[in-house]
């Protein structure tokens, strides 16, 4: 049997944007349809909500914090391998369309394909302007370019592009093993979507949630900052609506489905993913955008897998994390997953296994794009996400603890509440276990000396110990500092 992988992704598609996820205004028939056939993550993560940290942990199995793209346009470390590198080095061809944002290049990236996938297919966002006008760049950026004299066509938008590459490869590699990434810039802003989806949701607003109520009494300062004034608006004024949004997101989908048709008749015995890289507030908790925060509706994201052993119309309940999503690969290509690999397989759990992974989903944020001065600037956050409790600890600002059984749109942040104590002590613990395991570049005693756990001091030391990483079998063993010699323990009092 054929090792076939097809994994999809768009860009700014939250959970709730699929009709499977409980929307029935969300036109998105073919991933409605792919979740009908396999199965749909209820409460998936992602590592950090920003474009290309995201997709940093997606294509290296490493946290952002870890990999080096901690922040867009920042690239990945230099011994940093992707999937493409793990899985050409065993025969698996590996093709990469659409969105990288891994090259440390601006949004667009550099038209250079990276080691490990096939430079025939491959296209980024720099070559698909390559091959536009001047006027034509322009009008691909403008957001009212698709209101204009009845739409645009298809042909003209990245996502057309992309999806007839990506039918040419299934086509041409049908009989190989291959590992194939769809990756959509839609439906990022500037929403480009040809008729009828440029104007499907123009009388369209999301129901209200508690969310939308949220003035944010009692919540970190630098999201008051965040909201510009709306904490102080008439909430019962709002209109929670991104038109444009929602019609790509549709379009995004026709796209998606085209290439899965091509799937059914090249690669039929091939696996399917899909996901988005985070979310978009569209007003909840007085927001806009993404940014450092773990509501659902920024950090919370679609994962569906569909294909061969993969039992229909199953819905998984409890929480997972983007960073599995590596390992699992590896797995389902009968590989070792790497000992480098900060997250495990969760294949047992796509095929069928419905008891929780017993890992919990972590989420971090350093900065938004080392370009930009916007977006706050340097937000440091790392936080935590069971299926019951969200813990983010924010190293400049007020700290933030969500009980999701009764309060599951996150409006009441019960950090100083005395009843909740031992709990959040707890989650504090795992936090900082996981920066630790991870070696963490941004770990201090910042993280453990917080306002509301009295029984941390600080110290110059913090934990004392030396972190290096275990290598996987025939690589590089590093050294020692204090003998020269390859290290024996890789984590040791210094």
């Amino acid at each position: 049997m054929r090792r076939q992988f097809v994994f999809f992704m768009t860009d700014t598609t939250r959970f709730d944007m699929l009709g499977c996820y409980g929307n029935p205004a969300m036109k998105t028939p073919n991933l409605d349809r792919m979740a009908a056939d396999g199965v749909r993550f209820a409460r998936a993560y992602t590592t950090q909500p920003v474009c290309g940290p995201a997709r940093s942990a997606l294509f290296t199995g490493l946290f952002p914090h870890s990999n080096g793209s901690w922040g867009n346009c920042m690239p990945l470390g230099a011994d940093v391998q992707t999937l493409g590198q793990r899985l050409s080095a065993d025969g698996v061809h590996c093709g990469y369309i659409g969105k990288w944002h891994l090259d440390g290049g601006d949004y667009f990236g550099n038209g250079i394909c990276p080691d490990g996938w096939d430079a025939k297919y491959w296209y980024d966002m720099k070559m698909y302007l390559d091959e536009l006008s001047p006027e034509e760049r322009l009008a691909s950026r403008n957001r009212n370019t698709c209101l204009k004299d009845g739409g645009i066509d298809p042909s003209f938008t990245f996502a057309h592009r992309i999806s007839a590459r990506a039918i040419r490869f299934l086509e041409e590699h049908r009989d190989d093993d291959f590992f194939l990434v769809v990756s959509y810039d839609e439906p990022h802003d500037p929403y480009l979507a040809p008729p009828p989806y440029n104007m499907m949701y123009a009388d369209y607003a999301l129901p209200k949630t508690p969310a939308h109520f949220d003035t944010l009494e009692g919540k970190p300062e630098y999201q008051k900052i965040w909201a510009d004034g709306a904490q102080c608006a008439d909430r019962e004024a709002i209109t929670p609506t991104n038109p444009l949004l929602f019609g790509c997101n549709s379009f995004a989908d026709a796209e998606i489905g085209k290439v899965l048709s091509s799937v059914d008749r090249y690669a039929p015995g091939a696996m399917r993913l899909y996901t988005s890289d985070h979310g978009d507030a569209i007003d909840a908790h007085c927001l806009y955008a993404k940014g450092p925060a773990v509501y659902d509706e920024i950090a919370r994201v679609p994962l569906i897998m569909s294909g061969p052993r993969v039992p229909e119309g199953r819905v998984y309940p409890h929480t997972v994390s983007h960073i599995d999503i590596p390992a699992m690969i590896m797995d389902y290509m009968g590989l070792p997953i790497p000992v480098m690999f900060e997250g495990e397989s969760l294949l047992s759990q796509v095929l069928g296994g419905d008891s929780p992974t017993g890992r919990d989903a972590f989420v971090e944020f350093s900065r938004y794009e080392i370009d930009h001065d916007g977006f706050g600037g340097f937000q440091p956050m790392r936080a935590v996400v069971t299926d019951r409790y969200k813990l983010a600890l924010h190293m400049t600002d007020t700290d933030e603890l969500y009980d999701e059984l009764d309060d599951p749109y996150d409006v009441i942040n019960r950090i100083d509440a005395p009843e909740y104590r031992s709990i959040r002590n707890d989650l504090h613990d795992r936090i900082l276990d996981w920066m630790n395991r991870t070696r963490d570049p941004f770990r201090g005693y910042q993280w453990k000396c917080r306002p509301w756990r009295e029984e941390y001091t600080p110290t110059w030391a913090v934990d004392g110990y030396t972190r290096q990483r275990e290598p996987d079998p025939g690589e590089y063993r590093q050294l020692d500092y204090l003998t020269g010699l390859p290290m024996t323990d890789s984590v040791r009092k210094k």
